[in-house]
């Protein structure tokens, strides 16, 4: 296993919105894979995770990186998992905390990280066209292409449909939580029936690995996209002893 380890690329990366339901998940399979050597996360409070291979930059605002630009140099990937939920806000309000944010710490990152891959979590139905009667799927569709816009070495949006937690993890929105309890056990039983819909926090934190080691032959990928690249991004350090990736 360790002369596998050796001949993959070593990796810095930089994850936004660790402590939320996704981040969690890609946190998980970051320090899990042998080959990543850090992980900065980066947040509005402090997580107080001692992990040798975690940096935590906190900072009160979010759309000020320039100030800490010096510390997100020499990296090679940034998850972003950051997301906020459109229900009951403003479209220009939620443009600002989708769209206008995210730009704007990708707009730090690229400067300073030309080799950099961005990968995104986007959402499903989200409008490419950015000319729909959805307020949010617009503002997705928006984000996504200016993304793709870039100079990034590559950019990767995320549509995952439907998420089902494990290992533990939960969602901090009440109402998400209330959903997946009422589900149960027939959450990981529906995932495999409806592949195309459904994905896990495992296999996004091993798909985004994947993309950013490999590439993937589109930008935008869906939970089946997302469920075969995971299958590409366990190291045999995220191997379980039954054979099962995580």
């Amino acid at each position: 296993m360790d002369d596998i380890i050796k001949w993959l690329p070593r990796m810095r990366v930089v994850l936004f919105g660790a402590t939320g339901m996704v981040g969690q998940g890609v946190l998980r399979e970051c320090l899990r894979d042998g080959a990543v050597t850090q992980v900065v996360c980066v947040g509005r409070t402090p997580m107080g995770l001692r992990e040798a291979k975690v940096e935590e930059l906190v900072t009160a605002d979010l759309f000020e990186l320039d100030r800490i630009q010096d510390r997100l140099r020499g990296l090679d990937a940034c998850f972003f998992c950051l997301g906020v939920s459109s229900s009951g806000m403003s479209e220009e309000d939620y443009r600002r905390l989708t769209y206008d944010l995210t730009l704007s710490v990708a707009g730090v990152l690229v400067r300073g990280n030309p080799g950099m891959t961005f990968v995104y979590v986007s959402g499903a139905g989200t409008d490419s066209s950015e000319r729909g009667r959805s307020p949010w799927a617009r503002v997705k569709g928006a984000t996504e292409n200016a993304l793709l816009r870039l100079p990034f070495k590559a950019a990767f949006m995320f549509r995952p449909g439907v998420i089902v937690p494990l290992d533990g993890i939960q969602s901090k929105t009440a109402g998400y939580r209330v959903f997946y309890t009422a589900l149960g056990r027939l959450l990981a039983p529906l995932q495999r029936l409806f592949p195309r819909s459904m994905s896990t926090t495992r296999s996004i934190g091993l798909a985004m690995l994947a993309v950013a080691r490999h590439g993937a032959k589109s930008p935008i990928l869906g939970p089946a996209d997302i469920h075969a690249a995971a299958s590409l991004g366990a190291t045999p350090t995220s191997i379980d002893p039954m054979g099962e990736a995580g």
